[in-house]
């Protein structure tokens, strides 16, 4: 089937989904970046929020680097299906959506008149962006007569300036800025880049006056698998849709967004997602949330994957599926992460339960030697912090969260090296651990030391951790004796101790 009947494929199917659901289409949202994230859970909240009448609005993609696929969503009437598959309620679930709310999608390297002509809409009420971790920096080099300066936070300010000398000031036309970047507090990160370019393009003092009282730049915290393209399975899936969709992204069906304002009320009324059935949280404080993530989810995946590859599984959903490996885990969340998690703890649960679902999706196959890259860090920030709170609520050490950390140093233990990088082995398997330099030379001279030895020069590293283990009581010892026992007994015996205990 060719391009053009596979949109008026898609344009027929979409006069069977909007027509009993009209909505006016103006473009209240601007939103940098074109990729599979930003399409396959704001642009199909956007959608859903449109066709439940909560809301109307269209977006409008700005490319936010010189290459893109801007051209190649345009080519297909900016049209696009959402394939969401995984589990709910313990069934497994497949749903199919084509997402219409984007209206236009271009580069303002090749058209920035209409990037010029977009920031003076009156509609336009929201900016949303995906600009990749490194996408929210200063440029010192970026100018303001640059069409487009270079940088995210560059052309942010420039839309800004002309938005706001556009409508002389005026106060009802701020915008509410939501990036979805991947780092802590990246509303507020985004808000200090545009102030710096304030000052370096010499821009009136009222202006940053109208950027803190017209608009409102909030923290944002998301979550969803998305697995993008479906490269392998493309062309049955065409076949079964009846077109060629080259724009298709798959998922998974759980999404949550958390958006944070010290106006969360006035955001949550002009953004209404909520009601449309979305799990889409307004708060004044997301703290707890992001922490719930990262100690549940993460934490879950960093305590749990490494002793998983080493007894044995490949991939998340195989450990779901091993009795011995799934009782650790549960044990390791339901009784010593989820207690240190400050949110009621019913609420907590529930997150762990949908955790677990997300674990089993029989759709994705996430590979644990991809998620054990840099264990070390993500142990620091993702378990250590459960395991010092859990020693503070009980003075007891959580057994499990204080046996993942032999399990890492298990893991660490190299083999061979080979220019400059470590194996492991598991087995008649080879496995690369993949890790900093500094974290790589520390393993490869001190793990075939003694293993009370090793443990202790482990444990108080404080470049690693950001602070001596062995200072907290008990530990090393407890380390010591769980690394033992791998050694000598392997993994799954001495896992099997550790939960009979």
């Amino acid at each position: 089937m060719e391009l053009n009947e596979h949109t008026n494929t898609l344009a027929g199917e979409l006069g069977v989904i909007t027509e009993d659901h009209p909505y006016d289409g103006e473009i209240r949202f601007l939103q940098f970046g074109e990729g599979n994230f930003l399409r396959g859970f704001v642009d199909q909240m956007i959608d859903v929020a449109n066709r439940s009448g909560v809301m109307s609005g269209k977006v409008a993609i700005v490319q936010p680097i010189r290459r893109g696929m801007t051209a190649k969503l345009e080519a297909q009437g900016c049209v696009y299906s959402v394939l969401l598959q995984g589990k709910e309620n313990g069934e497994a679930v497949r749903k199919r959506q084509v997402v219409s709310s984007v209206a236009k999608a271009f580069s303002p390297y090749d058209d920035y008149q209409t990037y010029e002509n977009l920031a003076k809409l009156e509609s336009l009420r929201f900016i949303v962006s995906n600009t990749t971790e490194a996408g929210i920096a200063f440029d010192a080099n970026d100018r303001l007569d640059m069409e487009p300066p270079e940088s995210y936070p560059g052309k942010l300010t420039k839309l800004l300036y002309t938005r706001y000398t556009h409508f002389s000031g005026n106060m009802d036309r701020g915008l509410v800025i939501l990036p979805v970047e991947l780092i802590e507090k990246n509303g507020a990160t985004l808000l200090r880049c545009v102030k710096q370019y304030c000052d370096l393009w010499k821009l009136p003092k009222a202006f940053a006056e109208w950027l803190d009282r017209a608009c409102i730049f909030c923290d944002t915290l998301v979550d969803r698998i998305i697995t993008g393209y479906p490269a392998a399975h493309a062309e049955e899936l065409f076949a079964e849709f009846g077109c060629r969709d080259e724009m298709m992204v798959t998922g998974e069906p759980f999404a949550l967004w958390v958006i944070q304002s010290d106006r969360c009320e006035e955001v949550r009324r002009l953004l209404p997602l909520d009601r449309a059935g979305l799990h889409v949280v307004f708060t004044d404080n997301l703290t707890p949330y992001r922490e719930r993530k990262v100690r549940v989810l993460n934490g879950a995946h960093t305590a749990c994957v490494l002793g998983a590859y080493l007894a044995g599984e490949n991939i998340v959903r195989g450990l779901m599926q091993d009795k011995l490996l799934r009782a650790f885990m549960e044990r390791a969340v339901r009784t010593e992460i989820v207690p240190t998690v400050k949110l009621p703890r019913e609420e907590v649960e529930q997150f762990a339960a949908s955790v677990f679902e997300r674990f089993e999706n029989p759709f994705i196959d996430h590979k644990l030697l991809d998620i054990s890259l840099n264990s070390v860090s993500k142990w620091r920030a993702r378990v250590l912090p459960s395991v010092k709170d859990y020693v503070a609520q009980t003075g007891r050490l959580p057994a499990m969260l204080t046996f993942s950390f032999a399990a890492l140093l298990a893991f660490y233990t190299p083999a061979q090296t080979e220019d400059g990088r470590n194996y492991g082995v598991r087995g008649e398997d080879r496995y690369e651990i993949r890790d900093g330099a500094a974290e790589l030379a520390f393993f490869a001279e001190n793990a075939g030391l003694e293993t009370r030895v090793f443990v202790e020069k482990a444990a108080a590293c404080e470049a690693f951790w950001g602070e001596d283990l062995t200072k907290v009581s008990g530990f090393a010892a407890a380390v010591t004796q769980a690394l033992d026992a791998i050694r000598k007994e392997g993994i799954r015996t001495a896992m099997s101790r550790i939960l009979e205990a």
